[in-house]
């Protein structure tokens, strides 16, 4: 099929690359120039692992191009799938601006009668569609032809490719045979499970799916505070409840909170759906709040081990981006953490394997280290808020002859705190028993 990918970020990039690979005439579009120039001459501008491979095969083999002429574009396409920024405004509400401006620029290609399928690809509120095909009916005449579908992603960072490749469910919201017949065609190279719905429905889908995730990090979260002040382990607590199949072990993993593009302002975005409809959704406004805290509940380790004047102390600190494999800095815990040393008058130094530039967007008066040794040199404190696997294989011995002081504040609980005690670090981690090298004993393996 000719495709349209309307917003060349995260997920559009993604999209088209994977459409491109199934076989399909693509063209990915966005309105920043530069981006397409970057693209147009094999530089990604996002760090996704395979990204680049997939990108420069398909445009070597001649089925992905990129362009930033929304009209043009629509006017070769049959499917055009709209994957733009659909931001939080102060309220917590979607902004669907963007949908406005596509919907006006793709409208004079639309004029030709041949009929195209306009997809929803980004996250949007329910009963955008309904919306969706009042703003393009406003800009065309009665003899257009096309529909409004819903087809929400569920790819996460750092693995989208896969997850796109190999998703576990395909939602598709439609309201006619036609655009459920192109899009059932379009996506039966993967083989995956199809669910048909409703356009309402699959746009309720993906908020739901992102809020409950969310609800997830945050209850376990709750209970590993739970954990802190009974001396249980939360590591051991989160086993025992994802061992039941009803609940699973993904997203039981505690720390300083989940971040990112998506959870952040979906379940803002939820909230602010259900108020619009006449529900008050505590349980998600608790889910934000329980977020919120997990972020001074890090910085508060750090402050008590340290004391509330930072004056002259340097922290290190490792990780930047809001998760391992991307770069991606939105909703990053770090950006939230480290402001917090910077108000006491500390010294922050930090390390990250690939998101230093888009950090430097969101950071300010920051030292960026080469590696994870010159971050520690004359430390007083190493607080992890990224678990990247590189951190699995530092050179513990070495960081403590680096470290002024040998103080691990470990917010992703990556390190066994046995093991870190026994080589004479004083660690704290989310959840689990303090850990002070007084207290040391014969690590067994």
């Amino acid at each position: 099929m000719n495709i349209a990918i309307i917003g060349s970020g995260y997920v559009g990039l993604v999209t088209g690359a994977c459409f491109a690979h199934l076989g399909n005439q693509v063209v990915c579009v966005d309105n920043q120039q530069s981006k397409i120039e970057k693209l147009r001459s094999g530089v990604m501008p996002i760090y996704e692992p395979g990204l680049d491979v997939l990108v420069k095969t398909n445009v070597a083999e001649g089925r992905l191009s990129f362009s930033s002429d929304i009209e043009d574009a629509t006017r070769e396409s049959e499917v055009v799938f709209i994957c733009v920024g659909t931001p939080p405004k102060p309220n917590g509400e979607a902004d669907l601006s963007a949908f406005e401006h596509v919907a006006a620029s793709m409208a004079p290609a639309m004029r030709d009668g041949r009929y195209r399928l306009i997809v929803e690809k980004s996250t949007v509120p329910v009963r955008t569609g309904e919306w969706l095909t009042g703003l393009f009916r406003s800009h065309l005449p009665e003899s257009a032809s096309f529909d409004i579908a819903s087809n929400p992603e569920f790819l996460r960072e750092g693995s989208a490719i896969k997850d796109f490749l190999s998703t576990d469910r395909v939602v598709l919201g439609v309201n006619s045979d036609r655009a459920a017949g192109v899009l059932v065609k379009l996506y039966a190279p993967l083989n995956a499970p199809i669910l048909m719905t409703d356009l309402n429905s699959a746009e309720l889908i993906k908020h739901a799916s992102n809020a409950f995730l969310a609800m997830k990090i945050s209850f376990i979260n709750a209970v590993a505070q739970v954990c802190e002040r009974t001396g249980a382990d939360i590591s051991k607590v989160a086993k025992g409840v994802g061992l039941d199949k009803r609940i699973g072990e993904e997203f039981l993993k505690a720390g300083v909170g989940y971040g990112g593009a998506c959870f952040p302002k979906d379940v803002s975005a939820f909230i602010a759906i259900a108020a619009q409809h006449g529900y008050d959704f505590e349980l998600l406004k608790a889910v934000e709040n329980i977020n919120h805290q997990q972020r001074h509940h890090l910085a508060d380790k750090v402050f008590a081990a340290l004391g509330h004047d930072l004056a002259g102390k340097t922290i290190g600190v490792l990780g930047l981006a809001f998760k391992p494999n991307t770069d991606d800095m939105r909703g990053a815990p770090s950006a939230e953490i480290i402001p917090m040393f910077q108000e006491l008058d500390a010294t922050v130094r930090v390390y990250d394997p690939v998101a230093h530039e888009t950090a430097k967007a969101v950071l300010d008066n920051v030292h960026y280290c080469q590696n994870p040794y010159e971050v520690a040199e004359g430390a007083d404190c190493l607080v992890v808020l990224t678990e990247w696997a590189e951190f699995n294989s530092l050179n513990w011995p070495y960081m403590k002859t680096l470290l002024k002081r040998p103080l691990v504040v470990d917010g992703r609980n990556l390190f066994d705190p046995h093991k870190m005690r026994t080589l004479g670090f004083e660690y704290y981690s989310i959840g689990r028993p303090k850990a002070r090298p007084s207290e040391a004993v014969t690590v067994t393996d």
